[in-house]
């Protein structure tokens, strides 16, 4: 007990007396900060709960998510077995959720990965050569910003074909713009500071700056970014899935589930319902981690 207080009041000095210290204290008071957010902590909580399901989804499913048993087909919930009933075709829908859980965290996390870094690398070349360079570079993420992400991703599926990978590099084509504008601007901020003009007369070339000074400082914005537009990624993955453009049958995506569940809405509720509370769930604790985040790496924007 006594070791831990020493290690809190450790973390929680006022004065550091080195570099490391200093970022470990940051990171400390960073995760205070974001613990006292109660609505921020169920986010994370539901899509910890979510990874874990992911990766014991073999141990958790009751049934064979692809089995089909037409003699059981749209049974109701918590009957014979079923405890979310069955679909059209048989097959068990808490199995199917759960297996489906791997495709969602399998879209999201590569979205999440390829979007901000183009959108890096887009932005903060075009901050720092300005000129022609900048002007050719917006004017395309112009146009990116221009349509509608979800239109734009249907495009792009319906040319490049059906299929996972090629909703993941829809989507990815569609979510960079915003991270580029973020980048250029915190750019363009941090090119005219005085300890850049510095680093320029001791020969660091352009390359070197944006990678060892830039990049760093643009980091903390993308973030609040990214877990903000989870959500809204996620929903663009589940729409092309509901339109038949994301994982194909008999792969269980979520938004495939409530496409094929349209049919029964009426007398077989469960069958669309389900999935979509599923949706709605790790929409809502995505936007409540981004907003619990927001607060800690941009207090700036906490206080308007």
């Amino acid at each position: 007990m006594a070791e831990a207080q020493n290690w809190r009041a450790w973390l929680l000095t006022d004065t550091p007396t080195s570099r490391r210290h200093a970022k470990l204290s940051a990171l400390y008071q960073g995760w205070l900060s974001f613990k006292g957010n109660t609505m921020a902590m169920v986010g994370l909580w539901i899509l910890i709960l979510l990874g874990l399901i992911a990766l014991a989804a073999p141990l958790l499913a009751p049934h064979d998510p692809f089995a089909q048993e037409l003699g059981n087909r749209l049974q109701p919930l918590g009957s014979q077995g079923h405890i979310l009933g069955t679909d059209s075709l048989g097959r068990d829908i808490l199995s199917r959720l759960i297996y489906g859980s791997r495709i969602t965290l399998y879209i999201v996390g590569l979205v999440a990965l390829i979007a901000p870094i183009t959108g890096l690398l887009v932005g903060t070349v075009a901050g720092y050569a300005g000129g022609w360079t900048a002007q050719i570079l917006m004017r395309i993420t112009d146009i990116f910003l221009a349509f509608p992400r979800l239109v734009l991703a249907l495009a792009f599926v319906a040319a490049l074909g059906a299929g996972i990978e090629n909703a993941v590099l829809a989507i990815s084509l569609t979510a960079w713009p915003p991270y580029a504008r973020i980048a250029r601007a915190e750019t363009l901020t941090i090119r005219s500071s005085d300890y850049i003009s510095a680093i320029q007369l001791q020969g660091a070339g352009a390359l070197r700056i944006i990678a060892k000074h830039i990049w760093p400082l643009c980091i903390s914005s993308l973030i609040v970014r990214v877990t903000l537009d989870m959500a809204g990624i996620f929903l663009t993955a589940a729409g092309l899935g509901f339109f038949g453009l994301g994982a194909q049958p008999p792969s269980p995506e979520w938004g495939a589930m409530i496409s094929e569940g349209r049919r029964f809405i009426l007398d077989h509720w469960w069958v669309a319902t389900v999935p979509g509370m599923a949706i709605f769930t790790v929409s809502l604790a995505f936007n409540l981690l981004g907003d619990g985040l927001r607060d800690v790496l941009d207090p700036k924007d906490s206080e308007k």
